[in-house]
């Protein structure tokens, strides 16, 4: 019972124990150069992912609060991945302040929070890991203590996440009412479709929505992910929203598998206004913070058709394409957030003529760019193909329709971008940008994950075809 309580807890342990090194420098008497300790602590981080492939078993524990298995542990090693990147990109902003320590430590404490929440077989566990994975977050976003819109971006954060937790709380009281359990493996046994049930639901799925920035409930996105620093909005966009997303999906395919009709018609729904009202705006955007928030909500639209596939086939292409997301995003980000810290310009017009001065860069961000938008050979076209071919076992071609077209209108603003970036004039070109080591090998993980994945995929789908005689 001991050995299996290690192991089964054994990313849990990981990300504590870091913790709690952490701690110890933090209140030890010798002083620390900055340098070091950021290096500790991408060493430390490294190992947090190399240790997650080793040693995993499938169990329970706890009368079913805690449970983890191979997807489970594949799921927190995307966000593991997610974190470390974001790590080595956050080296030039870090290496100056005076709170590294405390950065990471809250940084930490979400991220256990989300592992015990993707593990949770119980609703409460699942509630009690979202706050702290959430809380600490608030405090990340207003970082930047020393500008106004960070704390206006804290504020705004707190505020919606303090709602969305209202409403997801309120849902999960009236379920254990209704049905007397929140053990999520034996919860569809005792839903019987009562209005106070359905209410109950329709809860839960808003307070989800919340979390994953899905329209309508996305209006604090654009405006928190602007005044955060540039770090914790690639956080927010990949891992939190990720590991969200985990649950989601096994909140719906597990406890709520009897609904499926309900919440296949809710999801339809809420797609299509992600996908349309995500890009609308995300065409207006002027300031690349804004400009990704918008971006990511319409991705949220893509992997609700996902989601929809009410399927195994369904589950996996959220998964893979959340691991393709990873890296697309934090390509872009990760020069974002270069630019960001060393140039102080985040506007999109900044980025005229950025190729001429940083070409590398400029590649690292159109590569990102194009696997958003989804055009092959990259990733992002394989997973939203996945995507849609998942949401397509249900015989909905419309929505598969306006997918299509969403599709075709994002190619449009992510283009404009690259055309910023190669072939527009600027009479003040963001000059030549000296990069650390640390953000340049997080960049060349992105990339190569984006075409990695992107091979791999292409390997397999010709596998298959030739298989089945296509």
């Amino acid at each position: 019972m001991g050995i299996d309580f290690l192991i089964l807890l054994k990313q849990e342990w990981t990300v504590s124990i870091i913790l709690f090194i952490l701690l110890f420098i933090k209140v030890g008497s010798k002083e620390w150069k900055n340098e070091s300790i950021l290096n500790l602590i991408n060493i430390l981080l490294l190992l947090n992912v190399i240790t997650g492939f080793f040693g995993y078993k499938d169990g329970i524990l706890f009368n079913e609060m805690f449970k983890t298995n191979h997807l489970i542990v594949t799921e927190k090693n995307i966000l593991s991945l997610g974190t470390y990147i974001i790590a080595l990109q956050s080296y030039p902003w870090l290496k100056n302040n005076k709170h590294i320590l405390e950065f990471y430590i809250l940084l930490l404490s979400t991220l256990l929070g989300m592992f015990f929440m993707i593990s949770a077989g119980n609703l409460l566990m699942f509630y009690l890991g979202l706050e702290l994975s959430s809380i600490p977050l608030a405090a990340l976003a207003n970082f930047d203590l020393e500008k106004r819109k960070s704390s206006e971006a804290a504020f705004k954060f707190i505020i919606s996440s303090a709602f969305s937790s209202g409403l997801l709380l309120f849902g999960i009281s009236l379920v254990y009412g209704t049905t007397g359990t929140l053990t999520l493996s034996v919860l569809s046994e005792h839903l019987f479709s009562s209005p106070l049930q359905i209410f109950a639901f329709i809860l839960l799925i808003s307070g989800f929505g919340f979390k994953i920035s899905a329209v309508p409930f996305h209006l604090w996105t654009a405006d928190v992910y602007e005044g955060s620093p540039v770090t914790v909005t690639s956080y927010f966009s990949v891992v939190s929203k990720g590991s969200v997303i985990f649950v989601f999906v096994t909140v719906l395919y597990t406890a709520f598998k009897s609904y499926a009709l309900t919440w296949y018609n809710i999801l339809f729904v809420l797609s299509v206004l992600s996908m349309i009202i995500g890009n609308l705006f995300a065409i207006r955007q002027n300031n690349m913070k804004r400009f990704l928030a918008f971006s990511s909500i319409a991705q949220i639209g893509f992997i609700l058709i996902g989601i929809t596939g009410s399927t195994q086939s369904g589950s996996a292409s959220v998964i893979y394409f959340v691991l393709i997301y990873t890296f697309s995003n934090l390509g872009a980000f990760g020069v974002v957030s270069l630019v960001s810290e060393l140039s102080g310009r985040e506007n999109m017009e900044d980025y005229k003529g950025f190729y001429k001065t940083n070409p590398m860069l400029s590649w690292v961000l159109a590569i990102s760019l194009f696997s958003l938008a989804g055009i092959p050979p990259t990733a992002g076209f394989f997973g939203k193909f996945f995507l849609l071919m998942a949401g397509a076992s249900q015989g909905n071609y419309l929505l598969i329709t306006i997918a299509a077209l969403n599709m075709v209108v994002s190619l449009y603003y992510y283009l404009k971008v690259v055309k910023a970036i190669f072939m527009d004039p600027n009479e003040n070109p963001i000059k030549k940008l000296m990069i650390s080591p640390s953000p340049k090998l997080a960049l060349f993980i992105c990339v190569s994950g984006i075409f990695l994945t992107g091979l791999i995929s292409y390997v397999y789908e010709y596998i298959f075809s030739m298989s089945i005689g296509i």
